[in-house]
């Protein structure tokens, strides 16, 4: 990656009218709705942008969206990209430091999780307070990040207090149930096992997945605040452990889906 790169891929963005948005979205996996809800929207496919990686899930669409959403300007990723699917973490968080490029002073991100905390069930919301780094690299452990900013970030608060102390009370007042919890980031693509779900327990994890935490890290890096979501589409419970079903997990996490769309507009129109 080079500041020349990111200079192409935000040139091409402004040149379809991608601009200065205001706040960035990521949606995972299951999560797409939210960008049925934006106005005057534009498009620009991965495959379109110069330097961007493509989208290989199925059903990850793969395109970066403009528009508006309650009076703000909004860039959303209606498709993320993951360490399982070959890339490397500077793939993975390369669309964070276009955003925020192109202006971007908050970001949202949104994933599917599986619920470690046995007291949370499918279907829930988990605000993610804090994480765990299980993938095994940074996406800062490269030659010149200094000329990106500080190669020794701060990760002591990682997520926003302010966003998430707005978003709990959103929580309340529209009396939608949010668990808060820490979220762990493994490797994958394959599940866990019935002892790595008892290992992330005893290590304080309430929840599991397989993205998230790079986009974190490098947005600390460029000091963008953060707010996270997951939505919790199965159950790992390693003493009643079923076999993954993944067509059902899309459709708890698309059930689930208004309920966070209706927190992230609220929160958009409070700040």
């Amino acid at each position: 990656m080079t500041q020349k790169q990111l200079d192409e891929s935000t040139a091409y963005l402004q040149s379809k009218g991608f601009d200065k948005p205001e706040i960035g979205i990521v949606l995972g996996t299951g999560l797409g709705k939210l960008a049925d809800e934006i106005e005057n929207s534009i498009e620009a496919h991965y495959n379109h942008i110069p330097f961007f990686p493509l989208a290989t899930v199925e059903f990850h669409s793969g395109k970066l969206l403009y528009g508006t959403l309650e009076n703000k300007k909004v860039v959303v990723m209606q498709g993320r990209f993951h360490l399982y699917e070959g890339y490397d973490f500077i793939d993975v968080t390369y669309p964070i430091r276009v955003m925020h490029q192109l202006g971007i002073q908050k970001l949202f991100i949104s994933n599917a999780a599986g619920a470690v905390n046995l007291s949370f069930k499918k279907g829930d919301m988990m605000l993610i307070e804090d994480h765990i780094n299980l993938q095994g690299g940074s996406p800062l452990a490269f030659k010149g990040v200094g000329k990106f900013g500080d190669r020794f970030t701060d990760m002591a608060e990682p997520y926003d207090p302010n966003l998430r102390g707005k978003l709990i009370d959103i929580a309340k007042s529209e009396n939608i149930k949010l668990h808060r919890g820490v979220y762990a980031s493994v490797v994958g693509p394959q599940l866990e096992t019935k002892a790595e779900y008892r290992m992330l327990k005893i290590i304080g994890a309430d929840a599991v997945g397989m993205s998230t935490v790079p986009e974190v890290i490098v947005a600390n890096h460029l000091r963008l605040p953060i707010v996270a979501v997951s939505v919790l589409t199965d159950e790992c419970d390693p003493d009643h452990l079923d076999p993954v079903n993944i067509q059902e997990i899309i459709e708890i996490a698309s059930k689930t889906e208004p309920k966070m769309v209706k927190l992230f507009k609220e929160l958009i129109k409070k700040i």
